[in-house]
């Protein structure tokens, strides 16, 4: 319907402002942003990852322990991980949530969907 689109697309136009707020590092407007979608009964979802493995599709949200085979990707994403920082791999954390250490923010990169799938 034409209301849901309209609701859609101011969704993500408060998304957007909040993501550009975080990555200028301007907190409280981020926070502003994030009350006024609450205010609106906007809320953003958590994101998923799909990839498709011997033709079955498999989805991975961030911080979701529910794949059966969990251990196993959690296991293969930590011999990665630890790979890629013995040749110099800094993760990029400035983008990630404010008012967290740094050491928190790269464990949820860590645990993003996109790198579970």
């Amino acid at each position: 319907s034409n209301s849901r689109a309209h609701s859609a697309a101011c969704f993500a136009t408060f998304v957007l402002l909040s993501n550009i707020y975080s990555v200028d590092r301007r907190w409280n407007d981020t926070v502003k942003v994030r009350k006024m979608m609450k205010g609106r009964g906007l809320k953003k979802e958590p994101g998923c990852s799909y990839i498709e493995v011997n033709n079955r599709v498999h989805m991975f949200v961030a911080e979701d322990m529910a794949h059966p085979q969990m251990k196993s990707v959690l296991a293969e994403l930590r011999r990665l991980h630890k790979q890629i920082m013995e040749v110099g791999y800094v993760p990029v954390t400035r983008f990630a949530l404010h008012g967290v250490e740094d050491e928190q923010k790269e464990n949820c990169l860590f645990h993003h969907s996109e790198k579970l799938a």
